[in-house]
């Protein structure tokens, strides 16, 4: 299983985080992209050869690189902030072909709550910006990865499954984070198994519907007994990503979170 380094996002580098975690038995992750825990423009070549050297003496890799959404916005109405976007998305892939990481987490876009723009405006900037970045991630060889999260414009699994649908190339599909699903109010299981053919990977926490959380394993309204036939019928456990955020206690969490884990049934090995 793939562990986010989410919760160490204020008190440690991404590199020192994934250091501790080998040390204790993980060696596949996803890392957030946000300063000081990791920032493209922030790493020097040498900075990142180092990195890398130390990812390898662990035996660790890197599976996703989360650009984020909150500070960028590929639907925005303003063409320059659409560019800007483009440009850090840029910067993330750059920084994922100096890793060896195949997938970048990203953000379809947000749209103003109030006065909104149309819809059809908004998948048409967002298009505009996927015709730009879409060739620059097949050129790294990598792939982009839609993240259904709430404040997005499009924040179901359907709505995401649909522009991949639209879009039609293998260079873009689909992170599912079941908690971000459940708290809207869509079934994590059924929206697996309706549309696990868009998504390359899924992030999984627990949370409720009144407060939106990444919890641990069993405190929220997730099905894991369902949603761990779910995803060994469709996915595979490799291409799960654990996302609990806890600043406190975390490695007891990750591991309390695998013993959860195979008591609801599911097959995660050692």
């Amino acid at each position: 299983m793939i562990i986010n380094t989410f919760s160490y996002l204020w008190s440690t580098t991404a590199i020192d985080a994934m250091s501790e975690l080998t040390q204790n038995g993980y060696n596949a992750f996803e890392v957030p992209i946000s300063s000081p825990h990791c920032w493209p423009v922030e790493l020097s070549d040498s900075e990142r050869a180092e990195s890398l050297a130390t990812l390898n003496k662990n035996d660790a890799k890197i599976r996703s690189l989360n650009a984020g959404g909150y500070d960028i916005n590929l639907a925005s109405p303003a063409a320059s902030m659409r560019q800007k976007s483009i440009e850090h998305i840029a910067s993330v892939i750059d920084l994922a072909v100096a890793w060896d990481v195949p997938e970048v987490v990203i953000s379809p876009g947000t749209r103003r709550p109030m006065i909104s723009p149309s819809l059809g405006n908004v998948h048409g900037w967002m298009h505009e910006s996927l015709e730009e970045l879409i060739p620059l991630a097949k050129r790294a060889g990598k792939r982009l990865l839609f993240e259904n999260t709430p404040y997005c414009f499009a924040p179901t699994i359907e709505e995401l499954a649909d522009i991949v649908d639209t879009v039609n190339d293998d260079a873009l599909k689909i992170v599912y984070d079941v908690a971000n699903a459940a708290y809207i109010g869509e079934d994590p299981v059924s929206g697996l198994r309706s549309h696990h053919g868009s998504i390359a990977l899924m992030h999984i926490s627990d949370t409720g519907t009144e407060t939106w959380g990444h919890d641990p394993i069993g405190t929220g309204v997730i099905d894991w007994n369902g949603l761990g036939k779910a995803v060994h019928d469709t996915i595979g456990v490799e291409n799960v990503v654990l996302e609990i955020i806890r600043e406190e206690d975390t490695l007891e969490v990750f591991a309390k979170a695998m013993r959860d884990l195979k008591e609801e049934g599911w097959d995660i090995g050692q």
